[in-house]
């Protein structure tokens, strides 16, 4: 991995009907994505065995973690702890940056 500046809302870019991912880091210990879903997709409930937290750089989306309800927008994050059932949901298109720490 080289050293550079990057502009946070430029890593990725929305396609339509369609939710794009580019993983910047993975590691061992975790990782660090960037996801692009255009209005009205979305990811269906599932767990993962470790914390994540989801910051939203654009737009705005539902986060849905154990059956409640979030509306996180442009500059918030959310932690979606480990081995709690989550969902996403895109209000309208939104990006967001996922960090995902294993232990």
């Amino acid at each position: 991995m080289k050293t550079e500046v990057l502009k946070i809302n430029g890593l990725i870019e929305y396609q339509s009907d369609a939710v794009v991912s580019k993983t910047l880091i993975k590691k061992d210990k975790g990782t660090f994505t960037a996801f692009a879903f255009d209005k009205g997709q979305s990811l269906s409930e599932h767990t993962a065995p470790f914390d994540a937290m989801v910051q939203i750089i654009d737009g705005k989306a539902d986060v849905i973690i154990d059956g409640k309800s979030h509306i996180v927008s442009a500059g918030e994050l959310i932690i979606m702890p480990a081995n709690v059932p989550h969902a996403l949901k895109a209000i309208e298109q939104f990006k967001m940056l996922l960090t995902m720490i294993k232990e």
